[in-house]
């Protein structure tokens, strides 16, 4: 039996941050504040997931990330869900789907940041994300030439909505997408674990 989702009201808008969260940080927060802010939404939810598939090595155990998310995640608009897990589904396109018919009534925006738009295109059925539900880019350092010049935005160039209409995106009709640029830490999960790799090998070397 599925656990229920966070609790929503059909005429919401939802703003959906998937990955790994390995761990979670204060880029994660920062991003989900400004989407609430930029995009209109009315929550976000972070959808920890078991795995990227896009990665190589898996992440840390899913009740640790979850746990751990849950503790960052201190805001009263934003929550977090293990349902990638409790679905069963792999990629975005699937959990999309399953999302959508579970909770009927409310509108979704999937959120990325600039770095996910430069790829967004190996991204299982992209085409279908896009097409499904409105989608809200929020800039990385280094990476606004590169996701603005992606085969995804090129595609669907037509479909974007100006940053400075950010607001309406929530309630555009899909395809739709908007960049928008925000003061932006250039922290990430792997420098964070690649830091804590690191104190690891020099605790290891003072014993």
């Amino acid at each position: 039996m599925i656990q229920p989702l966070p609790p929503s009201r059909p005429g919401q808008v939802i703003g959906l941050l998937g990955g790994s969260f390995d761990p979670p940080h204060s880029g994660h927060l920062h991003i989900s504040r400004e989407a609430l802010r930029r995009f209109g939404l009315d929550r976000v939810w972070w959808l920890v997931s078991p795995g990227n598939p896009l990665k190589r090595h898996g992440p840390a155990p899913l009740p640790d990330r979850m746990a751990a998310a849950r503790a960052l995640a201190d805001h009263p608009r934003i929550a977090v869900t293990d349902i990638e897990a409790r679905l069963g589904t792999r990629y975005t396109a699937q959990t999309l789907a399953a999302v959508t018919a579970i909770c009927p009534g409310r509108r979704f925006v999937w959120l990325m940041g600039a770095d996910n738009l430069a790829q967004f295109h190996r991204w299982q059925d992209w085409r279908g994300i896009i097409e499904r539900v409105p989608v809200g880019v929020l800039a990385r350092p280094g990476q606004r030439i590169s996701a603005r010049l992606s085969p995804a935005a090129r595609i669907y160039a037509q479909a974007r909505i100006k940053g400075r209409a950010s607001h309406l995106l929530g309630r555009a009709r899909a395809p739709a997408w908007c960049f928008v640029n925000v003061p932006m830490t250039g922290i990430s999960s792997s420098d964070l674990r690649a830091r804590e790799r690191g104190a690891d090998h020099a605790a290891q070397a003072e014993k």
